[in-house]
């Protein structure tokens, strides 16, 4: 299982640089577009439904929700980052009252609320500049790897235990220690202030937990271990973006915000 993960990271990452650096900027635009409506087919496995009309229609709605923010909301971006934001903060709130009934229109709304906001921050980070989009992927990287090895060394108070019990206390601080490091190291290369650029940093991986813990939330309410098998070793799109969903959003909106841009 290790080595069937390692080759699909491998993979993915030289496609990735590929698509990031030897073509054009709209072909990247489109595979985020893909992938995400490939995550849209994926989130209809939690909505409680075998049929393949409902599945269809709901990958369609969410479909055209991206097509919407790519051809006609541009203007739209900061007021979308803005809701994402508040709907991860009912996330986290939500996380914490966990396990609780989750009605299926809620399912409907819950999954519009991951992928287009979604959709949206990493279009805008990438039109930005690519190297805004990588470093939010760092950043989540670096608190996925941190929590993984820390976790795996020192874990013993479980973070949340009736969504993922797996996820302890001492993984989420070892994944902040090395965001930090990162945070740090691109401080003083880049010349940013440290008393900004740190704090922001740390709460982007914070909110890139609560993005993972949701989306397991929702599987296990599923009562499914990945939300699919596109990539070997590591699942479904859902299963590699849910930090990302939760994370890039607060960054893009960040980024204006603070000045970083």
């Amino acid at each position: 299982m290790l080595k069937t993960r390692i080759i699909t990271a491998v993979i993915s990452l030289i496609l990735i640089a590929v698509v990031l650096f030897a073509l054009p900027l709209q072909y990247a635009e489109w595979l985020i577009g893909l992938l995400l409506v490939a995550g849209a087919w994926e989130w209809t496995g939690f909505l409680d439904t075998s049929s393949l009309m409902v599945k269809a229609t709901y990958t369609a709605v969410v479909a055209a929700g991206l097509a919407l923010v790519h051809f006609a909301g541009p203007e739209q971006t900061t007021l979308i980052l803005q809701i994402a934001c508040a709907w991860w903060f009912v996330a986290f709130l939500w996380n914490l009252r966990f396990p609780t009934a989750i009605p299926a229109p809620v399912r409907w709304i819950c999954g519009l609320l991951v992928l287009v906001p979604l959709y949206t921050a990493l279009i805008f980070l990438i039109r930005l500049g690519v190297e805004y989009l990588i470093f939010t992927m760092l950043i989540v990287w670096a608190a996925d790897a941190g929590a993984y090895f820390a976790g795996k060394k020192f874990g013993r108070v479980k973070l949340a235990p009736a969504i993922s019990p797996g996820k302890t206390w001492e993984g989420v601080i070892g994944g902040l220690l090395l965001v930090g490091g990162l945070a740090l190291a691109t401080a003083m290369a880049r010349d940013l202030a440290v008393a900004v650029f740190l704090p922001f940093c740390l709460a982007v991986a914070a909110i890139s937990v609560v993005g993972d813990l949701t989306v397991s939330m929702f599987k296990r309410t599923a009562g499914v271990k990945d939300s699919g098998t596109l990539f070997p070793g590591h699942g479904g799109v859902l299963d590699r973006i849910d930090s990302v969903a939760a994370a890039a959003p607060v960054f893009a909106l960040g980024v204006g915000w603070l000045g970083l841009a």
